[in-house]
């Protein structure tokens, strides 16, 4: 479960990106994440775990400095041993941000859930500290985490694997790299196991700015896509069999593009381009 704010409205951003965020040209989204973070005070705090590739932390480190953040560091978290050093944990003293990479989001749960790292997360960005996740960070940020499956637009029984994830929203159900490789079946297979959550799925070179009030702002090149199943009238989930189709009736679903906004707790969309 996420963390109680310290105080009403004192939580920090969740911010889930669709992978594939423009690091070179405007760097819309992450330069958006350092100006909440301080700009130029910003404190980031990267962690790699998700990812195979050993430079991965370091060209962060690079982006953000460029982007203009004063001090970025990562933690090295490859083992659950890590997770739990009071060395690392010390690294987060003082960040204004946090920012999980891309990689293998199984990485992220087997490695960083239970463990020190995971809570104190969760405390801070319940403290007003925000934290973002691109592509498998983004599918790790909230309660229940899609760990994998087929892709296709029919919701399918059994071809998603849902993992516990971070916990810092338990609104949400997140899906990235959405539009390029064809998820919208995914995500309503994941939806129709428990309709509490409501569905984000986010193209690439696109974020999920969700405040404290649990509104989401969408920033970026590409598209959000909401599937909101809380009406939902009829699912046959529980008795379809293995690798049939998932009939779902009363399902609402949402397209929004830069500057558009959804509200999670009364689930009404703005347009960004009105007019």
């Amino acid at each position: 479960m996420p963390s109680p704010e310290i105080t009403p409205g004192s939580r920090g951003y969740i911010i889930p990106i669709g992978g594939a965020e423009d690091k070179v040209k405007d760097r819309t989204i992450l330069r958006r994440f350092i100006e909440l973070c301080g700009n130029e005070h910003a404190c980031i705090a990267i962690i790699p775990t998700a990812s195979s590739l050993e430079d991965t932390g370091v060209r962060y480190v690079n982006i953000f400095k460029r982007v203009g953040a004063k001090d970025v560091r990562v933690l090295n978290i490859g083992e659950r041993t890590d997770a739990d050093d009071p060395k690392q944990i010390l690294k987060l003293e003082g960040v204004t941000g946090i920012f999980m990479t891309g990689g293998n989001q199984l990485r992220l749960s087997t490695v960083l859930g239970g463990t020190a790292i995971a809570t104190q997360i969760r405390r801070m960005n319940a403290a007003g500290v925000h934290v973002a996740g691109t592509s498998a960070g983004a599918a790790f940020i909230s309660e229940h985490m899609i760990a994998f499956g087929a892709e296709g637009s029919t919701p399918i029984a059994g071809n998603v694997t849902l993992a516990p994830g971070l916990g810092l929203t338990n609104r949400v159900v997140v899906d990235q790299h959405f539009r390029q490789r064809d998820r919208l079946g995914r995500l309503m297979t994941a939806l129709a196991y428990n309709p509490f959550a409501q569905g984000i799925g986010l193209d690439e070179d696109t974020a999920a700015f969700i405040s404290s009030d649990n509104c989401i702002e969408v920033v970026g090149a590409g598209a959000l896509t909401i599937v909101d199943v809380g009406d939902l009238e009829y699912s046959s989930m529980a008795s379809a069999r293995q690798g049939e189709a998932v009939e779902l009736i009363g399902v609402r679903l949402h397209v929004l593009s830069q500057g558009a906004r959804y509200n999670l707790s009364t689930r009404q969309a703005t347009p960004g381009r009105q007019g």
